[in-house]
């Protein structure tokens, strides 16, 4: 049933992808809003009794309704309704749109265009980004979304939590954010307990990606990238992906100099941070090509997540 509620949904979102702002989302937001406004009062335990409170309300109806219909033998009630989260859960194509406009701009010529649509995208400035650094900043947004609006939610959603552990991931990734990087949350303590739960949430499906990444594209620059410049991003999983997929794809995705927001200079051949040197970062410059290049890497990387699940469905029903 995990197989086939996968791949149903998945086969629904390319024929109608559910949209960013769907009413869905709306609520789900609007109640974080509400937390927010009902808990925070500048203490690190309001923002966890809000978290808790937030992921209650949105965690046991999803696994009370599944439970009762495995429980009444309803299954294919039950299927469809695992189709419906996963379907609602999964992002592959949220943001699509995006990055696939900016490619066709950058194919055309038009860099005005792909940096309109980047701004857009990553609500960062992006005047006066050079063709380079949009393609790097494109490619990055993009390796990170597909993480947390894909893979991540495979791997909750096939722990025994099921759907619900679909729900918790992407609703404790969204309170991480909501709760800490607006302008009037970043000095906040609030927020700090939803960071730190999605750190522990994202700890193991990060690494699982960045080994998928690295298992359908270079597998040693990948593994050379991770194991010696992801620690140097300030987000740990953000370095850890980010790392492992411009070493699958041979494409230096970034200088960990500042969480990587800018790549390391071309004409430079050693930067020194301390005592460390940076002289021998991975990969080429990022250009137009590597944003197909992205697009493969993910592709692939989904197409072995199906394959090694379809494997693990057979051996239990063999079993």
């Amino acid at each position: 049933m995990t197989f086939l509620s996968i791949l149903c949904a998945l086969l629904l979102e390319q024929l109608k992808p559910l949209r960013a702002d769907n009413p869905v989302y709306a609520e789900i937001k609007s109640l974080a809003v509400r937390m927010e406004t009902w808990f925070n009062a500048g203490h690190e335990r309001h923002g966890q009794m809000g978290w808790f409170l937030m992921m209650g309300a949105l965690m046991l109806p999803t696994a009370l309704i599944y439970w009762v219909l495995l429980y009444y033998k309803l299954y294919l009630a039950a299927f469809a309704w695992n189709v419906a989260i996963v379907y609602l859960t999964l992002g592959f194509r949220h943001y699509s749109h995006y990055f696939t406009s900016i490619q066709l701009a950058l194919n055309a010529g038009d860099e005005a265009a792909a940096r309109s649509l980047l701004a857009e995208w990553t609500k960062q400035d992006t005047v006066g980004m050079e063709v380079s650094e949009i393609a790097r900043v494109a490619v990055e947004k993009s390796l990170i979304t597909s993480h947390r609006n894909v893979f991540g939610v495979f791997f909750w959603f096939l722990m025994p939590l099921g759907p619900s552990g679909a729900v918790m991931y992407r609703v404790s990734e969204y309170l991480a954010r909501a709760w800490n990087e607006p302008e009037h949350m970043r000095n906040e303590a609030f927020g700090e307990f939803a960071a730190r739960a999605f750190y522990w949430i994202d700890w193991i499906p990060a690494r699982l990606t960045a080994v998928a990444f690295a298992v359908v594209g270079n597998f040693e620059d990948a593994i050379y990238a991770w194991r010696n410049f992801a620690h140097r991003w300030k987000d740990e999983a953000i370095g850890i992906i980010l790392s492992a997929g411009g070493g699958a794809m041979g494409v230096r995705l970034g200088s960990p100099l500042e969480n990587a927001a800018k790549v390391a200079p071309s004409d430079a051949t050693t930067i020194d941070i301390g005592d460390v040197e940076i002289d021998t970062l991975p990969g080429d410059e990022p250009s137009v090509r590597a944003l197909q290049s992205t697009v493969g890497l993910v592709w692939r990387a989904l197409l072995l997540w199906m394959l090694l699940l379809l494997l693990l469905s057979g051996a239990v029903w063999l079993s």
